[in-house]
């Protein structure tokens, strides 16, 4: 693709200087580089291992632009498959969620185990002699996880995912350890567009400057629950390499694991007050603190935020051209929790 992309970005540090040219988020062309060198080069969010719980499970995205199925075999393995029959190229996975054992492409009806092997052919006695079965199974990108967070890339030399993710395992560490039992995706999600370009919510995610001035009817409702609730940014944004990035400030509202504030009932604050003291013995004071007391949003380049506030959201944007995303969020809770608890965060 010819294009002078030269020039583009300004980002002089030692003035201060950061800007970019107007084309960068309205561009096509430049949407089509960022596919080919952002996309299809870096590791990219598919979801959590909670998701597909039992042995069959399957949940279908389409990350990257490319259309997959990720599934807990019979032999209690996850896999991640492209959703495309090896024959003649048609979807074999068409549901969102459900449990198989097998997948049946309704072309041709090429049948899959739920290991991705081709495991049934109709009339292959008419295919010839050097037609292999085992040669024709499903295909898969390079897959990998991370504290239960698993992750596609498109890339065969793409660097291992600890070492892609750098400084972000650090706040992917305080919000798992946050509980004794690990963490699950509470079933569904909150799926919209956003007639956008993508990096603008990248930007957005991690900038805390506009929270108060954009979000005043928020604050302003929250303030008629507790008049008392501090309004004022006092935050740190922190570069994590990777292009990585966290903004980590006070939890002003709380935390429903060990913070309690007006907003929470009054039957949890004996358990919040445990969940802070076990963190405070486990993990020493300084880092409980940052865990029980402080809000984090943490984007993972190029396009997953984890959002560990009051709730913990998991939200991943999908780019479907230069002006228009598709958001996905989900809701990330201790497993353990229910009843008031799950309720409230829920809330």
């Amino acid at each position: 693709m010819d294009m002078d992309i030269e020039g583009l970005v300004i980002d002089d540090r030692e003035r201060g200087i950061f800007r970019y040219h107007r084309s960068a988020l309205t561009s096509p062309q430049i949407l089509e580089l960022e596919r080919e060198r952002v996309f299809s080069r870096c590791w990219l969010y598919l979801g959590h291992e909670s998701e597909v719980e039992n042995r069959g499970d399957y949940r279908r995205r389409v990350v990257g632009g490319r259309p997959l199925f990720f599934i807990r075999g019979s032999d209690a393995q996850i896999r991640v498959f492209f959703n495309t029959c090896r024959h003649r190229g048609a979807l074999v996975c068409r549901q969102d969620h459900g449990n198989a054992e097998v997948f049946q492409c309704f072309y041709h009806a090429w049948t899959y185990n739920n290991a991705g092997e081709l495991i049934g052919v109709p009339d292959e006695d008419g295919y010839p002699d050097s037609f292999r079965k085992e040669e024709m199974g499903l295909l898969s990108p390079r897959v990998d996880s991370y504290r239960g967070l698993v992750f596609v890339s498109y890339n065969p030399q793409v660097e291992p995912l600890v070492e892609y993710l750098a400084g972000a395992r650090e706040y992917i560490d305080m919000v798992v350890d946050q509980t004794e039992g690990g963490l699950r995706i509470v079933p569904g999600s909150n799926k919209y567009d956003i007639r956008a370009n993508w990096k603008l919510l990248m930007e957005n995610s991690i900038d805390q400057y506009h929270a108060f001035p954009t979000h005043k009817t928020f604050f302003d409702y929250m303030a008629t629950i507790w008049p008392d609730m501090p309004r004022s940014s006092q935050g740190q944004g922190r570069e994590l390499g990777n292009g990585h990035a966290v903004m980590e400030y006070p939890a002003t509202a709380g935390r429903p694991i060990a913070l309690w504030t007006p907003f929470f009932p009054e039957e949890m604050k004996d358990d919040m007050a445990r969940d802070r003291a076990r963190l405070a013995q486990k993990y020493g004071e300084e880092r409980a603190h940052r865990m029980a007391e402080n809000h984090r949003n943490l984007f993972i380049y190029p396009n997953l935020v984890i959002n560990d506030v009051n709730a913990i959201t998991v939200r991943y944007f999908e780019p479907l051209a230069h002006d228009h995303m598709q958001v996905t969020a989900w809701h990330m809770v201790p497993r353990d929790d229910a009843g008031t608890a799950l309720a409230t965060r829920l809330d």
